[in-house]
């Protein structure tokens, strides 16, 4: 195998989850704290999920201060903690035939950790665990698009940068691996955004618009 590690994003990259989880949670949140806005589209919240990010579109364009911050939080978490979003189709069966070839697989992502761990416990699929998980944390300076988890990644499991692939579906990610020295490919196949999908096809090494070409490219 040419990459000897894989880091993956864990939203929109294996799970499902904005449909299931992220978007229904920050409607409610808006319902909340920002009752007198304007609902906005979910291709409308994947955007700002991209540019500015998460954090940024609470912080700077909705103006949240840190109390409201707190309750979006606990909002956001009551979803995560009883929905389970489904993995796409044939994704988990990739990531064990990439174990069964010596590859690594660590999870970076905005999630936190024991609902990644869930998730990957559930049912409906081959039986797999990564070997690392670096998930949301309240230090920015140890979440993407900081290039911290990437580099921890690699002490962690033994991996040089040029072993490491990072795959994801939005720009922190991109950002996170080009900081860290680390090839990136982008996951296409949880949305059709144009303005995500071309600024991700003119930053990524690939771009796959389909899970069955994402394993075909690592087993080719």
């Amino acid at each position: 195998m040419h990459y000897r590690l894989l880091m993956i994003d864990h939203d929109d990259t294996a799970v499902d989850s904005t449909a299931v989880v992220h978007y229904p949670a920050h409607l409610e949140a808006l319902r909340v704290l920002r009752p007198h806005l304007p609902r906005p589209s979910i291709e409308e919240w994947w955007i700002a999920n991209f540019e500015p990010g998460i954090m940024e579109h609470l912080v700077h364009d909705l103006g949240m201060n840190d109390a409201e911050l707190t309750r979006e939080f606990e909002i956001w978490r009551s979803f995560t903690t009883s929905r389970v979003s489904p993995f796409f189709p044939g994704f988990r069966e990739v990531l064990a035939d990439f174990r069964t070839q010596g590859g690594l697989v660590a999870v970076i992502s905005h999630s936190e950790r024991e609902n990644i761990l869930r998730d990957y416990r559930q049912p409906g699929g081959p039986a797999f665990e990564p070997d690392a998980v670096f998930g949301w944390d309240h230090d920015p300076g140890r979440r993407k698009p900081d290039p911290w988890p990437v580099r921890e990644a690699l002490a962690r499991l033994g991996a040089e940068a040029g072993e490491a692939l990072v795959v994801d579906d939005l720009r922190p990610g991109v950002l996170m691996a080009r900081a860290a020295g680390v090839a990136v490919v982008g996951a296409g196949w949880a949305h059709r955004v144009p303005r995500i999908r071309d600024w991700m096809r003119g930053n990524c090494l690939a771009y796959y618009d389909s899970v069955e070409e994402f394993g075909a490219f690592l087993r080719g």
